[in-house]
């Protein structure tokens, strides 16, 4: 059978302490993850990760947007340098890097008008039907049980002064497993959370850092 992937954001901050690593416990992706999106507000220059979902549209967290953002398309993708390269000197390149206004930014509203924290990302223009995406999972799809595993995903920062922190030159993968979530893992204020839309991870030596947010979640499963 095909696994499936399940898609949630990863809200989880960074462990307190310095930072020494943006997905401690972590070790690369190597060609895994290519979907991966870099999300750079402007001009802060806070990153925080996503995923593509087609060739128009990027699904994150909503603290991610909601603001002028750089995103950046195919950083994890096994295309060779000389291809892109001659993307470059072709200009077909300037469409993996968009600057996105917060008109073309959704937070998802439920029923009531309650914000939650996930939004989706309008491109300003299609990206190649070439590039990897992200697989949804199928609509009656349930949550998984407290410790099950997942895989988290993270392209941080490389050191606490996340201002001042080199951007990481891979992105990193590490496994952990479901647990139950306590007051200090639930979104800002401004979002709304219940049991049935929050799911939280925990596994001794692996945390995520800043700029890991937004990052999706894999859970594999047999449909």
């Amino acid at each position: 059978m095909k696994p499936a992937l399940i898609l949630i954001l990863f809200l989880a901050g960074a462990a307190s302490g310095a930072i020494e690593k943006r997905l401690v416990g972590g070790k690369s992706c190597k060609t895994d993850r290519q979907y991966h999106v870099q999300i750079e507000s402007v001009p802060q220059k806070r990153l925080c990760g996503g995923s593509l979902l087609n060739t128009r549209w990027v699904i994150t967290a909503s603290h991610c947007g909601e603001q002028i953002v750089t995103l950046t398309i195919g950083v994890n993708n096994n295309i060779s340098n000389l291809k892109k390269f001659w993307s470059r000197i072709k200009g077909s390149s300037k469409k993996l890097t968009q600057t996105i206004k917060p008109e073309q930014q959704f937070t998802y509203k439920d029923e009531e008008d309650h914000k939650h924290d996930i939004m989706l990302i309008k491109l300003n223009e299609d990206v190649s039907a070439k590039l990897p995406v992200i697989s949804l999972p199928p609509s009656e799809c349930s949550k998984p049980e407290e410790g099950q595993q997942v895989e988290v995903g993270g392209w941080g920062a490389k050191t606490a002064d996340v201002m001042k922190s080199k951007k990481p030159n891979s992105l990193k993968c590490g496994q952990t497993d479901l647990a139950a979530c306590g007051e200090a893992d639930k979104p800002a204020d401004k979002y709304f959370s219940d049991p049935d839309t929050i799911m939280c991870a925990f596994k001794a030596g692996v945390e995520a850092c800043y700029g890991d947010g937004g990052t999706a979640v894999e859970y594999k499963i047999h449909v």
